[in-house]
């Protein structure tokens, strides 16, 4: 079990910075669909936003602001030395969307739509889950990213 337990844990920090890479590519997409399927009908999105009992009153600017967010996001992800301000605003933003899931479904009385695009498809428990497995991830990448940068440190001081 502990020789199981070395070999993935060399593996990852061998491989790290295609990990890094595919962990951010894999924001980098899920942002940019969200963000153009919420802008592609952003009326209908501002109405889904409208009928959420926390965030009715700011459902115009969030109807905007949030797609804006993730694109910036993924715009950070997309460049190195802003990688990982994009990975933990990209922790941010899943762990605001959690939250606001949780929320949803323990103290609404009315539960709005979810989203556009793939993710609509899923009820809003699958959607937690998923947002869960997604918050997990930017944990995990900024853990490796660190990890990688401390060891160029150490490398370039040697």
């Amino acid at each position: 079990m502990k020789r199981t337990a070395l070999a993935i844990s060399q593996f990852f920090l061998k491989h790290r910075n295609v990990i890094v890479e595919i962990i951010c590519y894999l924001f980098i997409f899920l942002f940019l669909y969200a963000a153009f399927s919420k802008l592609m009908d952003v009326q209908q999105f501002q109405v889904q936003m409208s009928k959420s009992p926390l965030i009715t009153q700011f459902s115009g600017l969030m109807a905007w602001a949030v797609p804006i967010l993730e694109i910036i996001i993924a715009i950070f992800l997309f460049i190195p030395r802003l990688r990982l301000i994009g990975l933990y605003a990209s922790f941010s933003l899943m762990f605001v969307f959690t939250g606001y899931i949780f929320i949803i479904q323990n103290f609404s009385p009315y539960v709005p739509c979810s989203c556009g695009g793939i993710l609509n498809s899923m009820g809003w428990t699958e959607h937690f889950i998923f947002n869960i497995g997604f918050t997990l991830l930017a944990v995990f990448g900024i853990f490796l990213y660190n990890r990688q940068q401390q060891n160029a440190h150490a490398y370039a001081l040697a």
